[in-house]
């Protein structure tokens, strides 16, 4: 298999609150829109990869089995200003026995997103591929 890109999909309970959740809450870039003006699909750029906001689930907002992982430059300070935006935290950040530090969060669907920072001295700071 040759993978030239990549992209989760979501398909959230309330879509335009889902969007502002991804948009002005987290602060994730637009990548592009499309569909109709009034309900848009949106990509996000995550980092080296994509995360699409589309359509719509009439199924119960769980959260599931899905998570999505974002490296941030300081889970600390990232933390404070997600709690003053009011977002729900599902675990306090803490160093990982694998050496990265994690928070947990949720987004309006409950679906977790795991927060990482990579500690400077961590091998992943130091592997050259």
């Amino acid at each position: 298999m040759d993978v030239l890109s990549s992209r989760v999909l979501l398909r959230p309970s309330d879509p335009v609150r889902s969007r502002r959740f991804y948009a002005d809450t987290l602060g994730l870039a637009v990548y592009r829109e499309f569909g109709p003006e009034d309900d848009p699909g949106v990509v996000y750029f995550l980092g080296q990869g994509f995360l699409e906001v589309a359509g719509r689930s009439d199924a119960p907002a769980t959260g599931g089995t899905l998570s999505i992982w974002l490296q941030v430059r300081d889970v600390g300070r990232e933390e404070e200003r997600l709690r003053q935006a009011g977002v729900t935290v599902l675990r306090e950040p803490r160093l990982e026995p694998w050496g990265l530090i994690e928070m947990w969060i949720a987004d309006p669907d409950g679906h977790r997103i795991v927060l990482v920072e990579v500690p400077s001295g961590h091998p992943l700071r130091r592997d050259p591929r």
